[in-house]
């Protein structure tokens, strides 16, 4: 391999390099110290973020199964500022005492996973693209049975393994049709050979619906509050965004870029699954008392708005995504954040217990106010611009009922938000949640995630430099 191939996919190089270091330190770091690799994990992984921002030319590797592009490297990229936040916030979870024996373990892990996920993202090839997305999975579902010795744990990675292995198996199936039917699994010639008979139809069906199960999308979704709840929580954010933040990025990528002559056909799907997958996620998260299942219902409904983008079908609708994904990541790993540092603390994760809490810890009140806001949709902070673009993608090719039926969603998931903020300034608690002070890597995490809310709502050129992109759509 030349130099040029290497900076061609410094992403999944870095990456495994940076395996290959905490694994040999954990061999011959003393036991006694082993604190430390938290910190040189974090350190090296934040190199590996800003390394990765460095612009480089595109190119194409492995015979053309490999692709880099300015749309993929940042999506990458956005996916390690994900990461990077969740290493941060993990690092007070990961000191106590009863994981002082997993820690390489769980940066491996996390690695592991991210490096499926860049080469899933990067895939040209189908081949490629499922290599990627088990190599991301099997990881995962490790990762959801951390606390091995806690039930819930076991059964969330237990839950998560099984429905990922149909998921996959199906997605599979639809592959195998797809090559059966076009020779081929390049995704530019499938793209040209695809004629969108009755039994290629099928074969897309199986594969969306494998990657529905992936995105949480309705009827697919029955996995996730059990996996989220089970699930320790920085693992919990871990799969809420990164994860499935990565399918949707690849699911854009393959269907704007293998299945546009069906688009007729997957728009009609994606329509009706939005519809779905905003309500009845909307719905159920208002019954929800667990914080953790309150926050996965709501990723439901997030994936069900950020489908409207998917379904315009154009440049407009894939910048959209893109740019709501970076704004979910701060305001979902805001909200995230708060959970873990209180339930870190106290061992609790209901809403109810959250009553008064601004009394004692304002600061931690106000995040996750900010982060209920902005994946609620509210003015000024940066989930109200990244709907309107949504909206606004899937109403320029006259998609106007869905999107009422996506505002009148937005005021239904509005009111449960509320209700966690009713909880922490307005119910009356006699024995709130004592005052604490958080560590300064939870502290500095939350700092990221209120700037980044901030930050990607009034930076138009954030937007802008995203739309100048070539989506070739």
């Amino acid at each position: 391999m030349s130099l040029q191939d290497f900076l061609t996919m410094r992403h999944e190089l870095l990456l495994t390099v940076a395996a290959i270091l905490i694994l040999i330190l954990e061999i011959f770091r003393n036991p006694a110290k082993k604190k430390g690799i938290i910190t040189f994990s974090t350190v090296v992984f934040g190199l590996i973020t800003l390394i990765g921002m460095i612009p480089v030319p595109e190119g194409i590797l492995f015979g053309g199964m490999y692709v880099s592009s300015q749309v993929t490297t940042l999506m990458k990229n956005i996916l390690n500022i994900g990461v990077l936040i969740v290493l941060i916030q993990s690092v007070t979870w990961l000191s106590k005492e009863e994981n002082s024996g997993k820690i390489s373990e769980y940066f491996i892990l996390v690695i592991s996973t991210l490096l499926g996920i860049d080469f899933m993202i990067s895939s040209s090839h189908f081949l490629m693209f499922y290599i990627g997305i088990e190599l991301a999975t099997i990881p995962i579902a490790a990762l959801a049975a951390f606390e091995r010795y806690k039930n819930k744990s076991a059964e969330a990675g237990i839950k998560l393994i099984l429905s990922s292995a149909l998921s996959s198996g199906i997605m599979l199936y639809g592959l195998s049709m797809i090559y059966g039917t076009t020779g081929t699994m390049y995704f530019y010639e499938v793209s040209h050979l695809f004629a969108g008979n009755s039994l290629q139809i099928l074969a897309f069906i199986f594969f969306f619906s494998g990657m529905a199960f992936k995105i949480s999308i309705v009827p697919f979704h029955l996995w996730t509050a059990d996996v989220y709840e089970g699930a320790p929580v920085n693992i919990t954010s871990f799969l809420s965004v990164i994860s499935k933040g990565a399918a949707i990025f690849i699911l854009v990528i393959i269907l704007f870029g293998v299945f546009p002559v069906i688009m007729f056909t997957w728009q009609k799907t994606i329509y009706v699954t939005s519809i779905l997958t905003m309500t009845i996620g909307n719905l159920f998260a208002i019954r929800q008392q667990n914080l953790k299942r309150f926050l996965a219902f709501s990723s439901i409904s997030q994936a069900g708005y950020i489908l409207l983008g998917i379904i315009g079908g154009n440049s407009l609708g894939m910048a959209s995504i893109i740019y709501y994904i970076l704004v979910y990541i701060f305001s979902n790993l805001g909200a995230f954040g708060v959970v873990a540092v209180i339930s870190n603390v106290t061992g609790k994760e209901n809403i109810d217990d959250y009553n008064g809490l601004y009394r004692t810890n304002p600061r931690l009140s106000l995040i996750m106010t900010l982060s209920l806001f902005s994946l609620a949709g509210i003015p000024p902070v940066a989930g109200f611009f990244g709907k309107f673009f949504l909206f606004t993608a899937a109403a320029q090719k006259g998609f106007y009922f869905l999107v009422l039926i996506a505002v009148l969603n937005t005021i239904i998931s509005l009111y449960y938000y509320l209700l966690v903020v009713k909880a922490m300034f307005i119910n009356k608690n006699e024995d709130p949640i004592a005052r604490f002070k958080s560590d300064f890597p939870t502290r500095f995490a939350l700092l990221i995630c209120v700037a980044g809310i901030f930050f990607t709502g009034f930076a138009s050129m954030i937007f802008e430099y995203i739309q100048n992109l070539s989506f070739g759509v």
